[in-house]
């Protein structure tokens, strides 16, 4: 059973989605702000692979040292503890950005030798999907998703969904209108995604 307090945090991040994104049901007031652009576009953003942020959960291994491997989470600052090191800011971060960080530090601080170090993703943040889906919520986050798999997820777009226009909001990103076409749209850990009614 989840802890509580992960339960509440996790109903603060979707909420604070649902703030961030400024939702409405009616056409957006100063809707001309935001920008438009397409999949192909979004799509090009995740080519340099993924990317470290609040809310992941990783799997860190030191080889010979198992009093430094085991799982941590990444703090809502983008922070992570680990031990014998002092706390670091790894928002954005790949991978190997951060086995480098950890290795590095742990052999300029005389800990360990030649220290061989593991990073891998356990646990990816949620995404959310909010407006004209029948489930609108946070949902975890696999694989390589798209808008038709997380649309999916949420239980399918309503009779009353734009399917050719959604607002999308990525980490630390303004939100932007996407014109949807044959391309898959693929979705990443964190984003959120808000489909709006369709004005006939």
């Amino acid at each position: 059973m989840m802890p509580k307090s992960k339960g509440n945090s996790r109903k603060a991040a979707f909420w604070l989605c649902v703030a961030a994104i400024g939702i409405v049901c009616t056409p957006a007031m100063g809707a001309g702000r935001i920008a438009t652009t397409n999949a192909k576009a979004l799509n090009v953003q995740l080519a340099d692979g993924y990317r470290i942020a609040a809310g992941d959960k990783l799997r860190i291994t030191v080889f010979d040292e198992p009093n430094l491997s085991g799982e941590f989470s990444i703090g809502v600052g983008g922070d992570l503890a680990f031990p014998l090191l002092e706390a670091m800011t790894v928002d954005g971060k790949t991978t190997d950005d951060l086995r480098q960080l950890i290795a590095t530090g742990l052999e300029k601080g005389g800990y360990v030798v030649s220290p061989r170090v593991s990073v891998e993703i356990v646990e990816h943040r949620p995404f959310y999907i909010l407006g004209e889906v029948n489930k609108p919520g946070e949902y975890p986050y696999a694989g390589d998703l798209t808008l038709d798999q997380a649309v999916a997820k949420a239980g399918g777009f309503t009779a009353r969904a734009n399917k050719r226009l959604i607002l999308l909001q990525r980490q630390s990103e303004e939100k932007v209108r996407v014109q949807l076409g044959d391309t898959p749209l693929r979705i990443a850990p964190g984003d959120t995604i808000v489909v709006r009614e369709a004005f006939f």
